[in-house]
């Protein structure tokens, strides 16, 4: 009962998720199963065929592609409450990426056969779903342009907010946004080094508008990083 509570819970913090008819949301949950990965175990393969949609219960969930260099390009690490795998289920494509786990990792997912099922049963929830296929679809965009247009320091503060807004969590004491990203994770993200992005964070540290933690960061100051993600200045430290 504690893991069907848990794992209803899931659902209906997204915001897509929750705006599903409450028999809709309990058919999901009645399709769904847990898997369970170890660090850097494969969740699925790039040209993998699909199997469901996935969401990131514990641990961390990172999309990446691999350069024909060997490099790794990540594009995202999806913490808790993330839900991915979602391209593939409509249109039935191979994935585009590798998908692995980051640390011990427990995802919910729903397969893709029971999923389409009832879709076919139930067309009025497509709308639903495709507000969160367009969702994608303007993040892609959006961080071409950004790569193309801003400096690494704006960069670097829209991807906190986008995973505090869209896959982050709050502290326990104030309720402040909390982004689980390593510094690695965000360098590989952005096309940059752990060096660069680390001397970036310690400034906004110093300007007081995050607070680096072991395996987190916090959000200090919303307002002064939304400014600099729009392209504003860094200001100089006194």
């Amino acid at each position: 009962m504690q893991d069907t509570a848990r794992l209803a819970k899931l659902l209906q913090q997204n915001r897509w998720f929750s705006e599903l008819p409450q028999d809709a949301l309990d058919e999901m949950l009645a399709l769904a199963r847990v898997r369970t990965l170890d660090d850097g175990e494969f969740v699925y393969a790039k040209d993998d065929q699909p199997d469901g949609l996935y969401g990131v219960i514990s641990g961390a969930a990172r999309i990446s592609n691999i350069g024909p260099d060997g490099r790794e390009a990540v594009l995202a690490v999806l913490t808790p409450g993330s839900w991915f795998g979602e391209i593939s289920l409509f249109d039935g494509l191979p994935r585009s990426h590798d998908t692995l786990a980051s640390g011990s990792t427990e995802l919910l997912m729903i397969p893709r056969v029971g999923f389409q099922q009832m879709l076919e049963r139930r067309p009025e929830l497509y709308p639903l779903f495709m507000k969160l296929l367009c969702r994608r679809i303007r993040i892609s965009f959006g961080m071409l342009e950004d790569s193309a247009l801003l400096p690494l320091s704006s960069r670097l503060a829209k991807r906190l907010l986008m995973h505090a807004h869209n896959y982050g969590q709050t502290d326990d004491e104030g309720g402040r946004p909390c982004v689980q990203l390593s510094q690695e994770s965000l360098g590989l993200m952005l096309n940059s080094s752990r060096q660069s992005i680390n001397k970036l964070l310690k400034r906004l540290e110093s300007l007081g508008w995050l607070q680096i933690q072991y395996g987190q960061i916090l959000i200090l100051d919303e307002d002064r990083l939304t400014q600099l993600a729009s392209g504003a200045p860094l200001p100089d430290i006194n």
